[in-house]
């Protein structure tokens, strides 16, 4: 077999197990009558351990499935990959045209044959150089939004799920044997694969990845930042942080070149077992902080949707909005595949850009016939450091940047391109906030919208579209902290096998989405102050302590370079301790 055919034969065995996680494994792309299918039939109904009618249908064709013809090529991709398509014909598949063949010798000493083979090749590399801006094809899609700061997520409720060390062993007055047989794994703990897979993402595609994991609710967060701070002052502190984040990111990626793996992986390796245990509880307690502060925001963007569409005073009360929103979340935790809140997620981005392109525009048409707000300061000595928690609290996307990188067809370009993107994430930031804060003054709200004229029928629109996206977004951020916490707690054991286990996990995921309501509630008083306690204590030392400390451990060999990362800790450190003491001491006098 020659090199390109291997190559291509790993791409679908690639494509065939991530498809395969997500379908149902009794049916499958053969025919009833096919040989392959009869064959698995008769053995399944000549096992004795098999005698209930619902085994006895095992490997049916996907056919019998409802709308089974519309989804006949997923399976065959499955089928293709896996092996057991083996026998399929070429028929039986989707015929497209051939790749193309390199020029021979002969062709190319016939008259223009250079100038033939040369047109050709550039338009072979035009079409290559084609690609979609996110993801080329639901594959990809289903690829990605598995993994979360470089850490596996994947869902154990499969059939391919191994229990853990602990379920392995004698439980009280069980003899050693007895567990002998069928019930003891053949294989051990199953182990992740996505850190061995090729990257296939181009520079466009990783460009928007990039974009779209760094611009999220956090933006609209801004002006009231800028509010806290001043203009001159935030305008300053926003770019101080997009440059220590680069040189965090920075230190980051030069650990994951030597030691690889997700962040809690280079955690382990460096400073042990503790260290990734801290690493991923960062990641948890962080993401839980967006949640909640999405739900606090959602809620009071539909409080001034509902009084200014009724024109008086709104019928349900901020803790009613919160109590609705998890009604409406716990459902969504239950889901145990990222890949399905991927519509969630696109539709959020969606709506947040409807949400940015209309704060662009009625902020600078009034600046053009008014002018700046005479109530403009430049620098607030009263809340400043509130500032400083925000605008930590708006870069938000170190979680993906690993995975993002992961991606890439050529991931030793990834760090050229994340710092363009800090650029221009960086202006969109800073743009966002010193505009819509010389536009207002002080008379900016935390949730922005509110501020536009609220007789209008498109700010209306604007604000309830808005509320849906960062309500779209919550599950999306929720699901990597409550799949860490539950691996700590029921480790790989399996719910698919067992129901019990199955509704602990649905029992612990409702307690989680109700705690994050409960904290909420709490929270609801100063939304920005929340946001700034969430950005000091919880981003601050995933962003900036951690990833100098382990580059310090772990790579550093200079001691000047030492003495820097010594340096950013300690800032990081001072700056952690000072801003939460007083985000925390404000939101008490207040």
């Amino acid at each position: 077999m020659s090199k390109p055919e291997r190559n291509e034969q790993q791409e679908e065995e690639r494509r065939a197990e991530i498809v395969s996680r997500h379908l149902d494994p009794a049916y499958t792309a053969h025919f009833d009558d096919h040989p392959q299918a009869q064959a698995q039939a008769q053995a399944q109904c000549s096992t004795p351990t098999h005698t209930s009618d619902e085994d006895a249908r095992e490997h049916e064709s996907s056919l019998k499935l409802q709308g089974g013809d519309i989804h006949r090529d997923i399976y065959k991709i499955s089928a293709r990959g896996s092996g057991s398509g083996s026998a399929m014909q070429r028929a039986q598949t989707f015929s497209h045209p051939g790749r193309p063949r390199p020029a021979e010798a002969t062709e190319q000493r016939e008259p223009g044959g250079f100038r033939r083979h040369f047109v050709q090749q550039q338009l072979l590399k035009r079409s290559r150089s084609f690609t979609t801006p996110i993801t080329s094809n639901f594959v990809h899609f289903l690829d990605l939004y598995g993994s979360f700061a470089g850490e596996d997520l994947a869902e154990s409720d499969d059939e391919n799920a191994i229990e853990s060390d602990e379920e392995e062993r004698l439980l009280p007055g069980e003899r050693e044997g007895e567990r002998d047989g069928e019930r003891r794994p053949l294989l051990g703990k199953r182990k992740s694969t996505r850190a061995t897979k090729p990257g296939d993402a181009s520079l466009t595609r990783t460009f928007f990845l990039l974009i779209k994991s760094f611009i999220g609710t956090g933006v609209l967060f801004l002006p009231k930042a800028f509010k806290n701070g001043g203009l001159a002052f935030s305008l300053v502190t926003l770019v101080m942080i997009s440059l220590i984040s680069c040189l965090a990111f920075h230190l980051l990626l030069k650990c994951r070149a030597k030691y690889g793996g997700g962040y809690g992986d280079i955690a382990e390796a460096i400073g042990g077992k503790r260290m990734r245990s801290i690493t991923l509880a960062s990641i948890t307690l962080s993401q839980l902080g967006f949640v909640c502060a999405g739900i606090i925001f959602t809620a009071e963007n539909l409080y001034s949707f509902l009084e200014a569409v009724i024109k008086g005073a709104s019928p349900l009360s901020i803790t009613a909005l919160i109590g609705i929103q998890l009604i409406a979340l716990v459902p969504l935790a239950f889901i145990r595949d990222i890949s399905k809140l991927g519509g969630a997620a696109l539709l959020a981005d969606v709506f947040i850009l409807l949400g940015l392109g209309y704060i662009y525009c009625y902020d600078i048409s009034t600046l053009t016939t008014e002018g700046m707000s005479k109530t403009v300061k430049m620098f607030n000595p009263r809340d400043f450091t509130l500032t400083i928690g925000s605008a930590i609290f708006t870069f938000e996307g170190i979680g993906l940047i690993l995975p993002i990188q992961s991606s890439m067809k050529e991931p030793q370009k990834f760090e050229g391109l994340l710092y363009t993107v800090m650029v221009i994430i960086t202006i969109i930031f800073a743009s966002v906030g010193a505009l819509s804060y010389a536009t207002f003054g002080d008379k900016t709200t935390v949730e922005i919208i509110s501020n536009f004229p609220q007789d209008s029928k498109l700010v209306n629109a604007v604000q309830f579209l808005y509320s849906l996206a960062v309500l779209a977004g919550d599950p999306v951020q929720l699901f990597p902290a409550m799949r860490i916490l539950e691996g700590s707690i029921f480790g790989h054991r399996s719910g698919k096998q067992n129901a019990k286990t199955k509704w602990k996990k649905n029992a612990f995921r409702t307690l989680l989405v109700c705690a994050c309501g409960l904290v909420s509630i709490l929270g609801a008083t100063n939304l920005d102050q929340f946001v700034a306690l969430i950005g000091s204590f919880a981003c601050v030392p995933l962003v900036y302590i951690y990833p100098a400390y382990l580059h310090w451990r772990g790579i550093a060999e200079n001691k000047y370079v030492k003495a820097g990362d010594v340096l950013l800790m300690g800032v990081g450190l001072v700056a952690m301790v000072y801003t939460t003491a007083v985000t925390v001491s404000r939101w008490s006098s207040s």
